[in-house]
């Protein structure tokens, strides 16, 4: 009978880790489908020559898409986390919803914390040293010429990295036990780094939701139609239309010999008809479109900004006055085990609209910083530099999204992995377990 058990316990063990591979891998490539329809709508279309280049994009938008890809992926599972909590609390013992346990989620972060290292040190610095790669002088042009030197040029990069990080570790702290973990490369060296990089992704979190949050406002009131009391599209009209026969004056009165101005006419010509259609399609607008859609999605944001401001304030009292709200290694519910709000699934939902709301406003803050601005994609028109640039940005932004929140008090949900009837009798290999 102990036989049958084991056997029974194994083959459990083997079917949960198959499910959750293949959820997983499922889940990973809906995310990589969409974000390759992402980046080729931005893409420039003239980088796609049929020559030893095209390979060399083609495989540097392969790899920021995998990057887009991980980094919607870790936006997306703090929200996943809070609402799979609620639905195990709600239907505990549902057939239907066995999949959805701690350890698949479990599993999922350690993923997400493996590929965004991965990206961040790997992939990244790869695909833009493949991309300006040239091959070293003396040696056959091709590709294997330049993936010879992206790989030199990773490896020195590595080098000088790991030689920074061991310096500015002998200099502040001497203990001889705290540099030689350094040298532990994979349990030490890399989260220890990443930990560093999340950090200056909170900083820049910080920097840029205030300007979010403040232009979340002007962005949706250049969107959406405004009330005739706010916005006389009459007077914008009459301006285009005036702008228009100028321009079409002016291009009559030139010569054809001056083909530099009479480019430049006619793509300001076009600038001018597109916003004029633009103005035309507004002006269309109905009366409900006009005098309802923008009010209450004005409201909604006001409100979605002042809750988030209050929960934030009262967080940061809570952890200046009571020194028990500081969070302490694995102490609070695990997921499946206790609600994460007093209001239930309702107050899950807020969390969750929160803090997308807070990743979009942080996200719309840094385009509008002033030194980050050349960084905005355009539709048919982002070289793969800047793809590269912009995807770093995001998975920078998007690591440090669980830490901002949970600093700031917006979740409480210590994710700790379920054990399982075969592991029941295992110990663990580090005496602790692991902590979101």
């Amino acid at each position: 009978m102990e036989g049958l058990d084991e056997v029974s316990a194994r083959e459990q063990h083997f079917h949960s880790q198959v499910r959750e591979s293949t959820i997983c891998f499922l889940l990973f490539a809906i995310l990589y489908i969409v974000s390759y329809f992402i980046i080729t709508r931005y893409k420039r279309k003239s980088d796609e020559q049929e020559d030893e280049d095209a390979i060399v994009n083609r495989i540097s938008l392969f790899l920021c898409t995998f990057t887009l890809a991980v980094s919607a992926g870790a936006v997306l599972l703090l929200p996943f986390s809070i609402i799979s909590n609620e639905i195990l609390l709600s239907f505990p013992h549902s057939y239907y919803i066995q999949w959805l346990n701690g350890s698949l989620i479990h599993g999922l972060w350690n993923l997400a914390s493996l590929f965004s290292n991965l990206c961040l040190f790997v992939l990244m610095p790869f695909a833009f040293f493949f991309l300006e790669s040239e091959g070293f002088a003396g040696l056959k042009k091709g590709l294997r010429a330049r993936i010879l030197e992206t790989l030199v040029m990773l490896l020195l990069l590595a080098l000088l990295i790991l030689g920074m990080v061991w310096v500015a570790s002998a200099l502040v702290d001497k203990d001889a036990a705290s540099r030689e973990s350094l040298y532990d490369l994979w349990e030490f060296y890399l989260p220890y780094l990443y930990s560093c990089v999340s950090l200056m992704g909170c900083l820049l979190l910080l920097l840029c939701t205030p300007v979010g949050l403040s232009r979340m406002f002007a962005i949706m009131g250049q969107l959406l139609v405004k009330p005739a009391i706010l916005e006389d599209l009459d007077e914008q009209m009459y301006i285009v239309a005036l702008e228009e026969e100028a321009l079409q004056r002016r291009l009559i009165g030139l010569s054809s010999s001056v083909d530099y101005n009479v480019m430049e006419l006619e793509q300001e010509l076009e600038n001018v008809k597109i916003f004029k259609t633009k103005l035309e399609r507004r002006k269309k607008a109905s009366a409900w479109e006009r005098n309802l859609v923008y009010p209450a999605v004005m409201v909604l944001l006001l409100i979605e900004t002042s809750i988030s401001v209050i929960l934030v304030a009262c967080n940061i009292l809570c952890l200046l006055v009571d020194e028990t709200a500081m969070p302490k290694g694995t102490r609070g519910p695990g997921i499946g085990n206790a609600s994460l709000s007093a209001f239930g699934f309702v107050g899950a939902a807020l969390e969750i609209i929160l803090i997308f709301y807070l990743m979009v406003s942080s996200v719309v803050g840094f385009y509008s910083l002033r030194f980050f601005g050349d960084f905005i994609p355009k539709k048919d028109d982002t070289t793969m530099t800047k793809i590269i640039g912009n995807c770093v940005s995001l998975l920078v932004l998007s690591s440090a999204l669980p830490v901002m929140s949970r600093t700031l008090g917006l979740h409480k949900l210590h994710l700790s992995r379920a054990p399982r009837e075969s592991d029941a009798a295992k110990p663990s290999a580090n005496g602790h377990q692991k902590v979101l």
